[in-house]
């Protein structure tokens, strides 16, 4: 795999059920094949992580005109910046964890509610990634990350 980018995360989300609020964490300990221990999604098939960058989310923010907060997007990990792969079958690797892509993740729709009317809309195209975690490991907030040549 060719490495074109080197992010690095700088917020972690999770939510212990759906609909309940995101709480920004520290770290959070990923399972292969199972997710991220405490959030929502741990346990199924393969909606393990979402991934973010906030570039996307400055683009997001452009189209919206008004902030789009990463904090508000439903996303598990944000990266400071770089494209997020969102062709199936790519993979990231975070710090000693590897994640891969299962699909282009859509907008939440309580987006709309939560930042306001069109929010949704302004992150069509810019919603990052829905992984499933290939390897077991912590994610911490300021680990690396090596993104794949897009």
């Amino acid at each position: 795999m060719a490495v074109t980018c080197v992010s690095q995360v700088v917020a972690l989300y999770v939510a212990p059920e759906r609909k309940a609020p995101m709480t920004s964490v520290p770290r959070v300990e990923a399972e292969a094949g199972r997710g991220l221990v405490g959030d929502r999604y741990h346990g199924t098939r393969h909606r393990h992580v979402s991934v973010q960058s906030r570039d996307e989310l400055a683009a997001a923010t452009e189209a919206h005109g008004a902030p789009v907060p990463e904090e508000l997007t439903r996303r598990t990990l944000t990266l400071d910046h770089g494209p997020v792969p969102t062709e199936p079958g790519a993979r990231l690797t975070v710090g000693d964890v590897v994640l891969e892509v299962v699909r282009r993740a859509a907008p939440c729709r309580v987006m709309d509610t939560e930042i306001g009317p069109g929010a949704a809309r302004a992150m069509h195209g810019r919603g990052g990634a829905i992984c499933r975690v290939l390897t077991s490991g912590g994610i911490a907030v300021g680990d690396e990350v090596a993104l794949p040549e897009t």
